[in-house]
């Protein structure tokens, strides 16, 4: 088996990806100590320093979770409806629900000391809301864990396929406490599922495990660990959890590059990973857009800074009427919140507005930026030659989400929907790029095609889409062989 790792040595050389190079900082051989692990991504050479307390939260959180698998083909569909119906009761009382919107205080009051974003920590009525309407629809759904999707009929014998459990699903999300009744969705299809909040959120989370969901499933007669969450504070723990090879489905929705760092970490690991991060919407006009229905399609994607906002905005440079428009919208979008918008125009586009309107001029190669605002909407702009011309800077530089074609052209959208390569098209505003708004069913995430397309389910991830397939044969005839 090998020795285990007890220290770590500034400047120790180490290999990753077979044939390459890379050095241990300073700061890692001296935070190191035995117990710890050093997780060596060989994509990237990235050294990942998993403390053992951090791995130990993430192994307890998966161990209760196997075991409430193995659990769960024990228990009815009645009681899996029944746990959602009690979670979403006890969220949705205000005495059951003030301890956990006094954590939610607190963890608001400790994010903003830190100077970080609260845009959506704060666990507002609307949230709260939504959380219990989603809980409220899973109870509601048809979807049942074992049921039959085809049938195949031989002679004297048939083959059965039906849905069946996938697993334990790993769960990482930012501090946002409404994520953690979406992901309770994986539930219905009768998997388990392990969660790591962002650390801004984590009291808000264990209060609502202590004070909604584990009563529920105890109320249930649920095993406990079917809905598991990571008691840690660490980023690390998060490695931990995506580095455990008991898990079915590994699950990251948060910021670009801490999303992609950790699916390199799942990949390794051999799971199956689902990625939700970067995102930002495109709209683009067409020579023959109406202008009211162009003001109202940026204006209503600019309400907020979500994965599905506008981000990139591309005007036919036959329709400089049309800049006029955007400007409008984009300056009502701003006024709206009180602030003053903020305008990148791609280089070649700048002389298409007023100078004092363009607040930087950026290549076109930067028109991949997603920018990350709090208050004050920013996009950017480029003029193209063509609706074509468009969806090739989509195809070339954007992260392949959210695309939209506002044009009086039946055909140009036709082509449009023909050679955009994103999952979600659409003829206005962005922001309807969502599961429970749009699907009717609580979303997981959202997945782009950045890193390639999804094999047999759509880009929305949803406790409907986590399933896997059993066959089961009946043979009539005793005697029959191949």
């Amino acid at each position: 088996m090998g020795a285990r790792l007890e220290h770590l040595t500034a400047g120790q050389p180490i290999v990753f990806g077979g044939d390459r190079l890379t050095v241990v900082p300073e700061a890692l051989a001296a935070a190191f100590v035995p117990g710890d692990r050093l997780l060596v991504v060989q994509e990237t050479g990235d050294l990942l320093h998993i403390p053992a307390s951090a791995q130990a939260a993430a192994a307890d959180a998966v161990t209760a979770a196997a075991a409430a698998f193995g659990a769960l083909s024990g228990c009815a569909d009645e009681q899996i409806t029944e746990l959602f119906e009690r979670f979403a009761e006890r969220l949705a009382d205000d005495a059951t629900a003030m301890p956990i919107l006094d954590a939610n205080e607190s963890d608001v009051a400790s994010a903003k000391a830190a100077g970080r974003s609260t845009t959506r920590l704060v666990l507002t009525a609307k949230m709260r809301a939504d959380m219990v309407a989603g809980l409220r629809s899973w109870a509601a759904s048809s979807l049942r864990r074992d049921e039959p999707i085809e049938r195949i009929e031989h002679d004297a014998w048939s083959v059965e396929a039906r849905r069946a459990p996938l697993g334990i699903v790993g769960f990482v999300f930012e501090g946002r406490p409404n994520v953690f009744a979406d992901a309770a969705g994986v539930l219905r299809t009768g998997n388990a599922v392990v969660m790591r909040i962002g650390s801004d959120a984590l009291r808000t989370a264990e209060a609502i495990t202590a004070e909604a969901l584990e009563p529920a499933l105890a109320a249930t007669g649920m095993p406990p660990g079917a809905i598991s969450l990571v008691r840690s504070p660490d980023r690390a723990a998060g490695w931990a959890l995506f580095d455990d090879r008991r898990l079915a489905l590994a699950v990251a929705r948060g910021s670009g590059e801490a999303v992609r760092q950790l699916g390199a970490v799942a990949r390794q690991a051999g799971t199956p990973v689902s990625l939700h991060g970067t995102g930002g919407a495109w709209l683009i006009a067409g020579e023959s857009a109406d202008p009211a229905r162009l003001r109202a399609s940026v204006l209503h994607s600019l309400d907020r800074k979500v994965c599905n906002t506008l981000n990139v905005c591309c005007l036919p440079r036959a329709r400089p009427d049309l800049v006029d428009v955007f400007l409008d919208a984009l300056d009502e979008a701003a006024a709206r919140r009180g602030t003053k918008a903020t305008l990148h125009v791609e280089r070649a586009s700048a002389d298409a507005l007023p100078p004092e309107r363009v607040t930087s001029e950026i290549d076109r190669d930067d028109l991949g930026t997603e920018w990350e605002w709090e208050e004050a909407p920013e996009i950017s702009l480029v003029v193209t030659a063509s609706v074509d011309d468009a969806v090739d800077a989509f195809n070339t530089y954007s992260p392949r989400l959210a695309a939209s074609l506002v044009s009086e052209d039946a055909d140009e959208h036709r082509r449009f929907y023909a050679t955009i390569e994103a999952p979600f098209v659409g003829d206005g505003f962005t922001r309807w790029v969502d599961g429970q708004y749009a699907l009717g069913t609580p979303e997981l995430g959202l997945s782009n095609w950045q890193g390639g397309r999804l094999l047999g389910r759509g880009a929305v991830l949803s406790g409907s889409s986590v399933f896997t397939v059993r066959h089961w044969a009946r043979i009539a005839d005793p005697d029959l062989h191949r």
